[in-house]
């Protein structure tokens, strides 16, 4: 496999990987949960350079939800797409969920485990790594 395709919901906003990733992780950080509705999120961490964003009628919107980090989400649907942080340069964070096409590896760790909501169970025995919030991250 050589791409990966994605998109939002309502199908404006549609993107394609150029694999290989560079990472596939949990995050259970409460901003990842909120913009999400969800108990963790799982991306896909790419160069920049390889994701392709097709956005003919201009949805693709950027919110910074930190200082210095931006969430990209199509203004028409609502669909969360996009992570960037200038903790991490050249790196754009794909939600695993928007992709229509398998991901080039399964996931590899839980990131802010630390920060992990009671109310949703992980299997214990998956295997992955649990990594607590890593100082100063946004």
């Amino acid at each position: 496999m050589d791409n990966a395709r994605g998109s939002c919901l309502c199908g404006d906003a549609v993107f394609v990987l150029t694999v290989p990733s560079k990472w596939v992780a949990h995050c259970h950080c409460s901003l990842c949960r909120r913009a999400h509705g969800a108990a963790f999120v799982t991306w896909v961490g790419m160069h920049e350079r390889d994701v392709a964003i097709a956005d003919p009628q201009s949805r693709l919107q950027w919110y910074a939800s930190t200082p210095g980090a931006e969430r990209g989400f199509c203004s028409r649907c609502g669909s969360t797409l996009f992570f960037r942080s200038r903790n991490w340069p050249g790196e754009l964070h794909v939600a695993h969920a928007n992709l229509h096409d398998p991901a080039d590896r399964a996931p590899q760790a839980h990131a802010y485990w630390d920060s992990r909501v009671d109310w949703a169970s992980v299997d214990p025995g998956d295997g992955l790594k649990r990594m607590p919030a890593p100082k100063d991250a946004t």
